[in-house]
């Protein structure tokens, strides 16, 4: 159970950072120019979509679903 939780923590901190990174680049990339960008906005637009990227894997990650579980010594007997 440890375990499968350290993949999820990892997997979901993985999206997460990767939707950050998306949102934060489509705000800018809103703007013409450079200087009219509202630093405010990006970084709360951008944190929202953490947040929301977490709360949405708690529904379930494929990629901690898809991965086997780690045999034991025990279950190899």
């Amino acid at each position: 159970m440890k375990s499968n939780f350290k993949r999820w923590i990892k997997a979901a901190g993985i999206r997460a950072i990767k939707t950050v990174a998306q949102t934060a680049i489509a705000t800018i990339g809103t703007c013409a120019l450079i200087s009219e960008v509202d630093w405010r906005v990006v970084a709360s637009a951008s944190v929202l979509a953490g947040i929301l990227s977490i709360l949405t894997s708690i529904a379930g990650l494929p990629e901690v679903e898809d991965e086997p579980e780690d045999e034991t010594d025990d279950e190899m007997d």
